[in-house]
């Protein structure tokens, strides 16, 4: 195909979009532009090539192999077309658009955010767009720059990478302890224990070598976050991730209940794009928090 006659950039950047978020109305979102607009464009590059770019699957419009194919070596295309327009602009010096990280709700809340001062003062060319998640198995990666979740993503051109995995400690307020004097593991089954939906202290007793059963009432949470809040107050003794409570353990703000322990049921993994335009602040991200987790540690 000549030069002359290679299609707009327009419905390259359509279809580029529309590919990484398997959609036409979040590609339009993106693009400032009408649904009716990306469908056009799509139409015509797909009557001009002679092949069919996209097929429907539900609410998804699913790339066919060739049009995965085309998106990939658009993507470099387009971030490399941004760049030079940036530095003949003599823009070379602006700052990036922030770098969009979805992660788990649990995790910026209670270890992330707390820490996100350092991130800035170690690397202040770094800037972040922070979107939480809740639910347990991940969003649609393409919309966002870098994920931390709870499990991997297994798309032909996404990497993840195990960033956590985590132990579960029973830990609870210097209040309640007072309260509960000389409270142990093996005590535990006659202290006010605190329920989350994700976890049974029945898994906790098995490895205590306890024969108890499951506390029977009170409040069940389930958000980790909420049930961590509640044993800082001392309304019980919760299981919580070691990590996540490091910092409330360190300032005495938690005390951990025996030695027992018990493994996680959710890791958390980074997942990003492997041909990603903003990889080098990815990866800058990435080596920061390999580093800070494993200090803490």
């Amino acid at each position: 195909m000549e030069t002359s006659s290679l299609p707009g950039l327009a419905a390259l950047r359509c279809v580029e979009a529309a590919a990484r978020l398997r959609s036409y109305t979040l590609a339009a979102r993106e693009l400032h532009v009408t649904h009716s607009a990306v469908s056009h464009q799509i139409r015509g590059l797909e009557a001009r090539l002679g092949a069919a770019l996209f097929t429907r699957s539900g609410p998804d419009m699913l790339p066919t192999p060739a049009c995965e194919r085309l998106a990939v070596r658009l993507r470099r295309t387009l971030a490399e077309l941004t760049e030079a327009l940036d530095e003949a602009a003599g823009a070379g010096d602006r700052a990036p658009a922030p770098l969009e990280l979805s992660v788990m709700a649990d995790f910026a809340n209670l270890w992330l955010i707390p820490r996100l001062d350092d991130l800035a003062r170690e690397h202040p060319e770094l800037e972040l767009s922070l979107r939480l998640h809740t639910g347990t198995a991940p969003p649609d990666p393409r919309s966002a720059d870098v994920g931390i979740w709870h499990r991997r993503i297994e798309e032909r051109g996404y990497r993840s990478e195990r960033l956590l995995a985590d132990r579960v400690v029973a830990v609870a307020a210097p209040a309640l302890l007072a309260r509960h004097p000389g409270l142990t593991a093996a005590t535990l089954p006659q202290a006010p224990l605190l329920r989350f939906a994700g976890r049974s202290w029945q898994e906790f007793f098995a490895a205590a070598g306890l024969d108890a059963d499951e506390p029977g009432q009170g409040v069940i949470y389930s958000d980790a976050e909420a049930l961590l809040r509640a044993a800082l107050v001392g309304q019980g003794v919760a299981m919580v991730r070691r990590q996540l409570a490091e910092a409330y353990l360190r300032g005495g703000e938690l005390v951990r209940i025996g030695e027992v322990e018990i493994p996680a049921q959710l890791d958390y993994y980074l997942s990003r794009r492997e041909d990603h335009p903003r990889a080098a602040a990815i990866e800058t991200l990435h080596g920061w928090l390999r580093a800070r987790l494993g200090d803490e540690r």
